[in-house]
């Protein structure tokens, strides 16, 4: 399990090696990076470990981007399967079936591959006491972005954040006659 950000993150990836993962690599940094940044920390991480299958979340929880899974497999060159709701790995292949506007997709990919998940891929569960005991002795690397070559200044800053607008509470209305009548006379929209 791979995580990149703040000593924090080591939390997520104790909890995922209590789920079952092996072993850790955080790859610490207080600095705001970007998705490229990210990808490129991934990527040395991947040239490094060699894995067949990279399976990473949808949207980042930080700035809901869905760029890094993209990024890396361009950078990589491999292939993607994105939004998955089903993974099937058979030998050097992985099915990946997602939703699109008309149905199910169901894209077939060589290893290595890049996996981005969907809420539907699977149920959540949690760890065992036991488990979360195992997870505190299992190994957990720490390394920075310049041990795969990447500088952790972001070309994009956050100036700010803000909510959106707020806005007036809506009308009910009783009957359909009354919203037809609210539509013509109020909203001036039929």
């Amino acid at each position: 399990v791979v995580s990149v950000g703040p000593k924090e993150a080591q939390e997520q990836i104790r909890s995922a090696m209590a789920l079952g993962a092996d072993r850790g690599i955080l790859v610490e940094t207080t600095d705001e990076i970007g998705a490229l940044e990210v990808a490129k920390i991934l990527k040395g991480v991947v040239e490094q470990e060699q894995p067949q299958l990279i399976l990473l979340g949808k949207q980042a929880i930080d700035d809901d981007s869905n760029q890094v899974g993209q990024m890396l497999g361009a950078l990589l060159g491999a292939g993607q399967g994105t939004f998955a709701s089903v993974v099937t790995v058979n030998g050097d292949k992985v099915q990946v079936t997602r939703e699109v506007d008309g149905g199910l997709q169901t894209v077939e990919l060589n290893t290595p591959a890049i996996v981005t998940t969907d809420l539907r891929l699977n149920e959540p569960r949690y760890a065992a006491l036991p488990n979360i005991m195992k997870a505190r002795k299992k190994p957990l690397e720490t390394k920075s972005p310049a041990d795969y070559g990447v500088t952790a200044a972001s070309k994009l800053k956050t100036v700010k954040v803000e909510p959106p607008a707020e806005r007036k509470a809506g009308v009910q209305v009783k009957s359909v006659d009354e919203l037809v009548e609210k539509l013509k006379n109020e909203a001036k929209v039929i």
